[in-house]
């Protein structure tokens, strides 16, 4: 009920400001279990896919999202349950990715749509980067679910990272022919079996949203960002103190 009322108010709203285009919408099955993996460009990803399809699809969400204090807290909480998040405490890197697995295989076989993001986190730059081996082709292989590509379109344009208000502009959604690896079933172990089928997923996002392939982690891309900029500043900082103390009486350059 929750989730049909929110349909109604957000998913209409998104598409009557946002007029976002779709192709390959009849891709995805008009009933039964499938999981649609996509690529991650901004926060508002998790919105515009669900608005564009006629039926539920729930991705996973932080946990924080659902546990904040205060009527801020709750209303964040309502509206995340009421677009068909489910949360999953992130704290342990292992437990969050089993529990997001577990998750995954009771919304299949229920018969629904589960989304993922196969890069587990956003891209920090507007590339694509190497999929995560262990959730979707663990929850593809478990429940036999075909596997439905799906590319974004420059919603990082619409917003970025650390952005609150987004900016009024039309993003794209292009949705590519299922994929079945039913015929791997019963090679969960198989790690090799999990980076093939993660990979050649990629290949069809990578395929459809014209991106930039980066064959690393989205996470340890933003570390090495992040390490970077730390240095970046600390240069300009020293620089700075330098030319101060260039600038102070008696400094360097100064007449005695």
């Amino acid at each position: 009920m929750l989730y049909g009322v929110m349909k109604l108010s957000i998913g209409n709203g998104l598409k009557l400001a946002f007029r976002p285009w779709v192709e390959g919408l009849e891709n995805v099955p008009a009933e039964g279990p499938a999981i649609l993996a996509s690529n991650h460009l901004s926060f508002c990803d998790s919105f515009f896919l669900p608005a564009v399809l006629d039926r539920k699809v729930t991705f996973i969400a932080k946990a924080e999202y659902f546990t904040t204090p205060g009527v801020k807290g709750r209303l964040t909480a309502a509206f995340f349950k009421g677009v068909g998040q489910l949360p999953v405490d992130r704290s342990g890197a292992r437990g969050a990715g089993e529990a997001a697995i577990r998750s995954g295989i009771q919304v299949l076989e229920r018969g629904e749509l589960f989304g993922i993001y196969p890069e587990g986190t956003r891209s920090p730059d507007g590339r694509l980067y190497r999929g995560k081996p262990g959730g979707l082709a663990r929850v593809a292989l478990a429940t036999g679910a075909p596997v439905i590509p799906v590319a974004m379109i420059d919603t990082e344009k619409i917003q970025p990272p650390g952005k609150v208000v987004p900016k009024l502009m039309r993003p794209g959604i292009r949705i590519g022919r299922p994929l079945d690896f039913r015929r791997y079933q019963g090679m969960e172990g198989d790690r090799f079996v999990l980076r093939s089928i993660t990979d050649e997923v990629m290949y069809e996002i990578m395929k459809l949203s014209g991106q930039e392939y980066v064959d690393i982690y989205a996470t340890a891309a933003k570390r090495q960002i992040a390490e970077r900029e730390k240095a970046e500043k600390a240069e300009r900082a020293a620089r700075t103190a330098k030319a101060k103390g260039a600038d102070a009486p008696g400094g360097p350059g100064k007449a005695a």
